[in-house]
């Protein structure tokens, strides 16, 4: 993979000019190629993998008529969850591949690295799942399905504040992810807000650390009644475990970051009594989620997370924006998607803003070892 995309940035810089009037050689097609860029392998892979799969399934009902008389094909690259080829998959979607629009990354680091890519290209980027205020801020061509960490941090200070009557937190920060430092500057400022105290000590890891033992007797010390740790599931897998191997019992609040099936795999029993903020819980009663949620569990096998959910509603509004561009090209398929408003998906209300991201519902969950159990939803 890293031979081939090296070979393609070569390529590309021959092929830029045809990026103009790409738009009119997909009109003459007859699929409407779609390109997504998911981490599929890892150490965020569940993430891309759950993503994908939402979008096959979603893919099934609309290729059954199709959009604008043709059938949408999905070309997927994997960012192997590094921004490097994150950014890289995006220039060969655009460049080699064509696509009408890009469908990614998830993560908000990796996205923030293709991001500039597609702006320049003027060819949209829809992210369906990351949350750090930067990414549609790279330009007008960026937009996303998903909540931002502006509205996720508050659900998560108020939670803590108000119905866990939490006065001192500790924040545990991953100084490698720019999700993890937005949601964590988002938070201390409505935590205190609140009235609410914030250990001032900097407690912080990069990923792919696995011991945190040292970290953790930092924080004991300091004595906080609850702890914000703003990860991914990997790392934050990994220190729930061992902080109640060290007696840290404390609860444990996390975001949208947490939310894989690995999450249980990795902390077993700790992961019991700790809440997380997300878009979507598979135990919601609503009649369109569970409609879902069996057909995902029948397709795969298992129940869908919340990337799942996300991926599924994103190639939806795609698909919408589509028939109401009447039209595969760019300018016309972004201005679609920026217009979007009140758009039913199974995350919720969609409404995409003036800057371009989407106003719509978030749900509190709390972790358990047999899977995340919905606790209440907070609208916007």
């Amino acid at each position: 993979m890293r031979k081939f995309l090296g070979k393609t940035l070569l390529l590309s810089s021959l092929l830029m000019p045809s990026i103009i009037g790409q738009a009119h050689a997909q009109e003459k097609e007859t699929e409407i190629k779609i390109g997504t860029v998911f981490a599929m392998t890892g150490g965020i892979a569940t993430y891309g993998q759950e993503s994908l799969n939402g979008i096959k399934l979603a893919l099934k009902d609309i290729n059954k008529k199709g959009v604008l008389g043709k059938k949408i094909k999905i070309i997927s690259e994997d960012n192997r969850s590094e921004p490097t080829d994150a950014a890289s998959a995006v220039k060969k979607l655009i460049e080699v591949d064509k696509v009408s629009i890009v469908i990614g990354s998830v993560a908000s680091t990796n996205t923030l690295a293709g991001a500039p890519i597609a702006q320049k290209a003027q060819i949209p980027l829809l992210t369906p799942a990351s949350t750090n205020e930067k990414v549609t801020q790279v330009g007008n061509f960026v937009s996303r399905t998903c909540f931002t960490d502006e509205f996720q941090g508050v659900v998560m200070a108020k939670f803590a504040a108000e119905n866990l009557k939490k006065k001192k937190a500790a924040i545990i920060i991953d100084t490698s992810s720019d999700y993890s430092k937005g949601l964590a500057r988002v938070f201390k400022k409505e935590f205190t807000r609140l009235g609410g105290e914030i250990i001032p000590d900097e407690f912080s890891y990069i990923q792919k650390d696995t011991d945190f033992r040292s970290l953790l007797r930092k924080v004991k010390r300091r004595k906080p009644d609850v702890i914000f740790l703003p990860g991914y599931y990997t790392e934050a897998g990994l220190i729930l475990k061992q902080a109640r191997s060290m007696g840290i019992d404390l609860p444990f609040l996390g975001g949208d970051g947490w939310d894989s099936p690995d999450l249980q795999k990795l902390a077993g029993d700790a992961v019991k009594g700790n809440y997380i903020s997300s878009h979507f819980a598979a135990d919601d009663s609503d009649k369109l989620v569970q409609s879902f949620v069996k057909n995902y569990t029948a397709t795969f096998g298992n129940k869908p997370g919340a990337m799942a959910a996300l991926g599924y509603d994103a190639i939806l509004v795609v698909a919408d924006a589509l028939k109401r561009a009447g039209s595969t090209d760019p300018k016309a398929l972004n201005a679609a998607i920026a217009a979007t408003k009140g758009f039913q998906g199974v995350t919720g209300l969609i409404t995409i803003d003036s800057n371009r991201n989407a106003r719509k519902s978030a749900v509190v969950l709390e972790t358990t070892p047999a899977g995340n159990i919905f606790n209440s939803k907070v609208n916007p």
